[in-house]
C-alpha cells in the first residue's frame, strides 16, 4: 500500500522514479515540480545546500535509515547555512549553527537533513483567528489532496511533503494537535510520544509541559524506524531523564504485531456527527474487531476546566520559554523576550496582513504563577489520571481510539480556521502521553485518521496497535490530487 501510494502521488505530478528509491536529487527535482512551481504547494521553507554531500557521506552509515532524506520543521534548529525560523519574520537571520539533539541523533543513525519544512508561524500559538500553515516567511501550505484546503497546523509542511512525496519522511512538533491533525489531514501517520522520550534542546518552543517533537511518515513502520533514532535521554532537558530506560527497539516485533484479544475503548463522542465520517470510523472499527480486538464503547465528556486550564499553562510557559530559548540563541541581535516579538511584528505590518497577535499579547499579560501552577496541576489531573488513566482502567481496555479530525476545511486567510469539535487528542497532549494518527479512509477524497492513543511511555505499544490496524485496514487510503477540490 504504501509503495502505491507514492507511485500514485508521483504519477500525479507526472514524474519519473515510481517504484525506486529516492535519491536527495529526486526528492530536489519533485520539490521544484510540485512545491516551488505547479500546484506551489509552500511545504517546503529552505534546502540544505550540503544535502547532496551528506547523502554520500550518510550511505556509509550502517543501518535502516543510511542516507534517507528528511525534512525537519523549521522551528528545530540545523546546523549549517539554514535559519531556524519558526516562519516569523524576527528570526529570518537566526542561523544559530547548532544542531538540536534530535537532529543530531538522526545524523548519527545514517539521515541526511534534506531542508526545512513550513509551518503555522510560532507553530499557531500567536493568534486566535490564524489560518494553519501559513507563515510571514513562506506564505500558505497547501493539502496535496485539495490544494484550496488546510494541511492543518502547525506541522503543515511536514505533513503536506510527506504526502506528496517531497521526502521519504518529515520530523513535526507538537503541543496540542500539530503533529497529528496535519497527518490526518493529508493522509500520512503522524506520531506524538510520550512527552520526554524525545529531546526539546534547540526547538523554538511553546510549553515545556506539553511540547514534544515526533514523526510524519508513510507507514507507521517508518515512524516507529525515526523513533529508534529520536529517542533518548538529553541532559539539557530534564524532562528526558528517563526516556534512555523508557526506549525499545520500537520496529522489533512491529511487523506480526496483532490486536488479537486487545481490549480497545472506543470515544463515539468524539466521532463528532457527519455521516460518512461516521460511517468510516465503523468500518475502521469493524477491521478492528475482525482482527481480534474487543471493543469497548466508552461514553466519555471531557471537563471544560481542562481545556481552560490548559490554556492558562500555554500562555505562562509561552512566555516564560520563548524568552528563555530567545536568550540562548548565539546572536547578540534580535529579540530577547516575548514583548520583543510583540514590538515586532507591531513595526512590520506584513506579519498582521492576515491576522493579530492577541494571543501573544495574553500570554504576555499571564504572570501569575500560583495560577499557573494550579492550572497545570488541573488541566494534568484531568487529561491523566482522572482521565485516559482513568479510562483505560475502569474499562479494562489497553488503548483508546476516535477519529483524529475532521475533513479538511477550505483554507481561509480572512476568518481563519474551521475545526470541528472531531477527536480527543487533547487528552493525550495535556497528560503527555502517546497519541499516533493512522490513515483509515476519506470523506469526499478528504483524508481522515484514526487515533490510537495509550498510557505514558507506551509508545511502543500503540506503534504496535497502529501497525496491526494498518495491516487490517480495508478502507482505500486516497492519493493527493494536486488540485482543488471537486476539480
Amino acid at each position: 500500500m504504501r509503495m502505491l501510494f507514492l507511485c500514485s502521488a508521483m504519477a500525479a505530478a507526472a514524474l519519473p522514479s515510481c517504484g525506486a528509491a529516492q535519491s536527495v536529487s529526486d526528492y530536489l527535482a519533485r520539490i521544484a515540480a510540485v512545491d516551488d512551481s505547479g500546484p506551489k504547494l509552500n511545504a517546503v521553507l529552505a534546502i540544505n545546500p550540503d544535502a547532496a554531500k551528506e547523502e554520500a557521506a550518510a550511505r556509509k552509515v550502517k543501518g535502516p535509515l543510511a542516507g534517507k532524506a528528511v525534512l525537519i520543521k523549521d522551528n528545530i534548529e540545523v546546523a549549517g547555512p539554514m535559519a531556524t525560523t519558526a516562519g516569523s519574520l524576527a528570526l529570518k537571520d537566526n542561523v544559530t549553527g547548532r544542531d538540536a539533539p534530535l537532529v543530531a541523533r538522526l545524523r548519527k543513525a545514517g539521515v541526511v537533513i534534506l531542508g526545512k519544512t513550513n509551518l503555522s508561524e510560532w507553530a499557531n500559538i500567536r493568534s486566535s483567528s490564524s489560518s494553519s500553515g501559513w507563515s510571514a516567511i513562506g506564505g500558505q501550505t497547501k493539502n496535496p489532496h485539495a490544494i484550496d484546503r488546510t494541511a492543518c497546523g502547525s506541522s503543515s509542511g511536514s505533513g503536506s511533503a510527506v504526502a506528496a512525496g517531497l521526502a521519504w519522511a518529515a520530523i513535526g512538533t507538537e503541543t496540542d494537535g500539530s503533529i497529528t491533525c496535519p497527518a490526518s489531514v493529508n493522509g500520512i501517520v503522524g506520531f506524538k510520544p510520550t512527552v520526554g522520550m524525545v529531546s526539546r534542546t534547540h526547538v523554538v518552543p511553546i510549553s515545556h509541559s506539553q511540547d514534544t517533537a515526533g514523526p510524519m511518515t508513510r507507514s507507521v513502520a517508518d515512524a516507529a524506524l525515526l523513533m529508534n533514532a529520536l529517542a533518548g535521554t538529553d541532559p539539557a532537558d530534564s524532562a528526558t531523564a528517563e526516556a534512555d530506560k523508557r526506549k525499545a527497539d520500537f520496529t522489533a516485533g512491529l511487523a506480526t504485531a496483532n490486536l488479537k484479544g486487545v481490549r480497545i475503548g472506543v470515544l463515539r463522542k468524539q466521532a463528532g456527527n457527519h455521516p460518512a465520517l461516521l460511517a468510516l470510523f465503523d468500518k475502521a472499527l469493524a477491521d478492528l474487531k475482525a482482527a481480534g480486538a474487543e471493543l469497548v464503547e466508552i461514553a466519555f465528556e471531557p471537563s471544560p476546566e481542562m481545556g481552560r486550564d490548559e490554556f492558562t499553562v500555554l500562555l505562562y510557559e509561552l512566555r516564560e520559554d520563548m524568552g528563555a530559548y530567545l536568550r540562548s540563541l548565539p546572536a547578540k541581535q534580535g529579540p530577547k523576550s516575548l514583548a520583543d516579538l510583540i514590538a515586532f511584528n507591531k513595526a512590520h505590518p506584513e506579519e498582521l496582513r492576515w491576522f493579530g497577535q492577541d494571543v501573544f499579547e495574553q500570554a504576555e499579560a499571564t504572570t501569575d504563577q500560583i495560577g499557573y501552577t494550579a492550572a497545570r496541576a488541573n488541566s494534568l489531573k484531568l487529561a491523566g489520571a482522572e482521565g485516559i488513566d482513568r479510562l483505560l482502567r475502569e474499562n479494562k481496555v489497553t488503548f483508546l481510539v476516535a477519529p483524529t479530525e475532521g475533513p479538511a476545511w477550505p483554507i481561509d486567510l480572512v476568518l481563519g480556521d474551521h475545526f470541528v469539535g472531531v477527536g480527543a487528542g487533547n487528552l493525550s497532549a495535556i497528560a503527555g502521553y502517546p497519541h499516533l494518527s493512522v490513515p483509515m479512509g476519506a470523506v469526499e477524497g478528504l483524508p481522515i485518521g484514526l487515533s490510537i492513543m495509550g498510557a505514558k511511555w507506551d509508545d511502543k505499544r500503540v506503534l504496535e496497535a497502529g501497525a496491526a490496524y494498518e495491516r487490517a485496514r480495508t478502507a482505500a487510503v486516497p492519493v493527493p490530487s494536486f488540485k482543488r477540490w471537486g476539480e
